[in-house]
C-alpha cells in the first residue's frame, strides 16, 4: 500500500511539472504569441484580437495621449487609417510571477509614406502584461511610449 502510495504521488508530481512545463507564459511560447498579436494588429485580424485580448484590457499610449478598451482597439483596427508595413518587437526581455507575465521590449512600426516606395519607421517602447487564465493567455494591458522616429515630427 505505501508503495502504490509513493507511486501516485510520484506520478502526479511529475504530471504538474509537465502541465506547469505547457503553461502559455513559457518564454519561447509567449514570444511567438507575441508576434502574433504584433501581426494581427499590423492585419487588422480582429478575430484574432478579440479572442487574445482580457474583456479588462486596457492600452495607455505615448504619455496618455490615448487610452484604448478593447472593444476600442477592436474598433479602430477595422478602421485604420493607414495599414503598416511591418510590425516587429525585438530586445525582449521577460519577467514572470506565477500566472502573470510582463514582456518588454522595443516595437518598430514601418509604415508607407505617400510616394508608396518609401517607408518611414516609429520605435516604441512597450510593456504588455499577459496572464494565462483558463489555460490559455490573455493580454491584459499594455503601455507604448514613442522613443525614436525616422519622420520628422
Amino acid at each position: 500500500m505505501k508503495k502504490h502510495l509513493l507511486m501516485t504521488a510520484c506520478v502526479m508530481s511529475l504530471m504538474g511539472a509537465v502541465v506547469q512545463a505547457q503553461s502559455c507564459l513559457d518564454t519561447e511560447k509567449l514570444v511567438k504569441l507575441d508576434a502574433e498579436y504584433e501581426n494581427a494588429l499590423r492585419k487588422g485580424d480582429v478575430q484574432f484580437l478579440d479572442k487574445l485580448l482580457a474583456p479588462e484590457f486596457q492600452w495607455v499610449h505615448n504619455l496618455a495621449s490615448l487610452k484604448e478598451t478593447k472593444a476600442q482597439l477592436l474598433l479602430r483596427v477595422q478602421q485604420p487609417e493607414e495599414q503598416p508595413k511591418a510590425r516587429r518587437a525585438h530586445d525582449l526581455s521577460l519577467q514572470r510571477l506565477d500566472k502573470t507575465a510582463v514582456l518588454q521590449g522595443l516595437s518598430s512600426v514601418e509604415k508607407w509614406n505617400p510616394d508608396g516606395k518609401t517607408f518611414r519607421t516609429s520605435r516604441y517602447q512597450f510593456m504588455r502584461t499577459y496572464v494565462e487564465h483558463k489555460g490559455e493567455c490573455k493580454l491584459l494591458a499594455v503601455q507604448t511610449m514613442k522613443v525614436w522616429s525616422s519622420e520628422a515630427d
